[in-house]
């Protein structure tokens, strides 16, 4: 099926780097499993659980009021969207003469592909926003949705003066959390907060006027607002913006502020200070801490439905993150002994994705067992359980993540979490281990040209032409998520100024956060179709299956979550049979690294059946492509240099 190329106006009425070593047989360290200590992985906590907080409806509205009295104040109406911790949309406030659609900026050059240049409804860019904000918070760091902008550009920091360095961390995330996932859990009219994670309309957000929401220092919510005509983000956090998005937004948080410890001016990455807010809270109207929702209802708007998200009837209260009825729990010894780890539910006591073993019998010799896959996990939780967080307030703390493994079909074989681990990470961690899966299959190559996308299949010739390996995805290489983004930026070697792009990438005078490549060209077309539901003009909503692969089974593609491209993820082999893959996300990208890869060589030395790593003989480090008058290797994992807390041992992740 082909996907539409260009779609506009459709509505009127988705830290990160540590300097380290790398790994994975070109470079890392140590020489064997490393052992956690007791407490480590082990039987005895080492994570606090987040207390159960929940919003009650009284402070949605008392949030919902406030952004409307700055607005109010501004002169600037606004739709005002609140949420809890896993996505439930608790109220939309649509003030009179607000935004009906927020525009995305058109291409570099005008050619719009994807969604650039689309109009989109205003709710959906709030409660992209707010999602944002709340997906990437948590105990230990809050992020808003201008910090997610600043780490998914093609330049890091971005702003005139900065061409040259390297792209954001979390390059690539916004084409996550997408209306098709079928991770995602979606809205059932009728019965307000329901469990989660929750899906986004348009993925994650790069543009202000997203928040999260605190009580006590726990994470339960965001607010996100839509107030100006523009969907877009900051091209110079080098200056300082006067957005009213932004403005309106922190309004809505006072008495729910996080914390100034752990917000993300106080976080660097490569020692460049991240940005929260461009407004103060001196700089809000002293109307703000007077209002009250029953004057903002009697005189600036009202509730709004959105069709699939909200039906705009009353304010609802939020699940408390950790309980039941939120979707992410405590797992139950059954589940998993670990007593750090939580699961994802469906509210009635049921594991969503229990550990078990691979399905993909009739294409594998030797599938994933359910007991390989629960010591894998075991393994790599360990590893969890000993890292330094490079995200986290205070400094010293461990680093929480979502793992996630699945088969060769793509089929989730487990998902298991720390506490406090960001929420993103359940649907990214699954594009992550798809992804690499994918990639490493050798149905890759054959599944993209199936999909009957002209464009789709450019991508693979360009790949092919770029390493000068006509073979390169058919599985004769283990594709590592890091060394996917190598070949997915718009520079290739990324940062370098007048390079070509890499194949799996735009070239820059046409690429942008809206229309990233093979990535984004995969899943616009759902996007399009969920849109077209939301505004009426399709009377089903879009299927859990992002894109128009060919599917091996009913369920759908091996990637029918879509694709990310930033680090964490590698293939599982038993011997040189690709078996499935493991993913893991949450902090620092060289830290997503390090978790699966020494997890996974942990995990396989213990268990003597063969699963373990890719051979290093077919390692994406092992492809060389040649730029000017130099060969350029791709990479596959960068472990940090002394990455536990308990130890001060280096280079864990040589030889492995």
């Amino acid at each position: 099926m082909m996907r539409p190329r260009l779609w506009q106006g459709l509505v009127a009425a988705s830290a990160l780097v540590l300097t380290g070593c790398g790994g994975g047989g070109s470079s890392g360290g140590g020489s064997g499993p490393v052992t956690p200590p007791v407490g480590g992985g082990g039987t005895t906590p080492v994570y606090t659980q987040p207390a159960q907080i929940a919003l009650s409806a009284a402070d949605v509205g008392q949030i919902v009021a406030q952004g409307a009295a700055q607005a109010e104040a501004d002169g600037t109406p606004a739709v005002i969207t609140v949420i809890d911790r896993v996505g439930n949309v608790l109220a939309i406030f649509r003030m009179t003469g607000a935004p009906v659609t927020q525009k995305i900026p058109n291409a570099p050059n005008g050619n719009n592909l994807d969604l650039q240049g689309a109009n989109v409804p205003a709710e959906t860019a709030a409660i992209a926003k707010a999602l944002t904000a709340a997906y990437f918070s948590s105990q230990g760091n809050a992020f808003s949705s201008r910090t997610a902008g600043g780490i998914i550009q093609e330049t890091f920091p971005k702003g005139p003066s900065t061409g040259g360095l390297e792209s954001g961390a979390l390059f690539s995330v916004q084409f996550s959390q997408l209306p098709c996932s079928d991770i995602s859990a979606r809205f059932t009219p009728g019965q307000g907060a329901t469990p989660g994670p929750k899906r986004s309309a348009i993925g994650f957000a790069a543009d202000a006027g997203g928040f999260p929401l605190y009580r006590n220092g726990v994470l339960i919510g965001a607010v996100g607002v839509a107030a100006d005509p523009d969907y877009g983000f900051d091209t110079n956090v080098l200056d300082f913006d006067n957005q009213p998005d932004e403005r309106i937004g922190l309004a809505a948080t006072v008495g729910f502020e996080a914390a100034e410890e752990i917000r993300a001016d106080k976080i660097a990455l490569d020692g460049t200070l991240l940005r929260y807010s461009d407004i103060a809270y001196s700089q809000l109207a002293p109307s703000v801490r007077t209002a009250t929702f029953a004057d903002a209802a009697a005189r600036l708007g009202g509730l709004s439905p959105l069709r699939g998200y909200y039906d705009g009837t009353a304010l609802l209260a939020g699940t408390a993150y950790g309980s039941e009825a939120s979707g992410v729990r405590p797992a139950r010894t059954a589940e998993f002994s670990n007593p750090d780890a939580y699961v994802v539910s469906d509210g009635a006591g049921n594991n969503r994705f229990p550990i078990r073993g691979g399905t993909d019998g009739a294409e594998v010799a030797q599938p994933l067992t359910q007991a390989e896959v629960r010591t894998i996990f075991e393994e790599s939780f360990a590893v969890l359980s000993r890292t330094r967080s490079q995200v986290r307030k205070p400094v010293g703390s461990r680093a929480e993540m979502t793992l996630v493994m699945v088969d060769t079909r793509g089929e989730v074989l487990g998902i298991i979490r720390s506490p406090d681990a960001l929420v993103d990470a359940i649907d990214a961690t699954t594009q992550k281990a798809r992804s690499v899966t994918f990639f490493s299959n050798a149905a890759a190559d054959d599944d993209l040209i199936a999909s009957g996308d002209s464009e789709v299949q450019g991508f693979v010739a360009a790949t092919r032409t770029f390493t000068g390996d006509p073979q390169v995805l058919n599985g004769k290489y283990a594709f590592s998520n890091r060394a996917l983004g190598n070949i997915s930026r718009p520079y290739f070697p990324d940062g370098e100024l007048g390079r070509p792009p890499g194949p799996f990438s735009r070239p820059i005078d046409q690429w942008s956060i809206f229309s990233t490549g093979l990535q984004s060209r995969l899943v616009t077309g759902s996007i399009i179709e969920h849109l077209q539901f939301i505004a009426g003009a399709r009377p089903t909503d879009v299927p859990t299956r992002c894109t128009s692969l060919p599917a091996v089974n009913a369920n759908g593609s091996r990637i029918r979550n879509g694709i990310t491209l930033f680090p964490g993820a590698v293939p599982i082999y038993r011997g040189n049979v690709l078996v499935g893959g493991i993913g893991a996300s949450g902090d620092g990208i060289d830290q997503n690294d390090l978790v699966p890869f020494l997890g996974l060589a942990n995990a396989g030395a213990k268990l003597g059946t063969g699963i373990g790593n890719a051979p290093a003989a077919i390692r994406s480090d092992r492809i060389a492509v040649q730029v000017g008058s130099s060969s350029t290797r791709l990479r596959y994992v960068n472990c940090p240099f002394a990455p536990f807390l308990d130890t001060t041992q280096q280079n864990v992740c040589q030889g492995l």
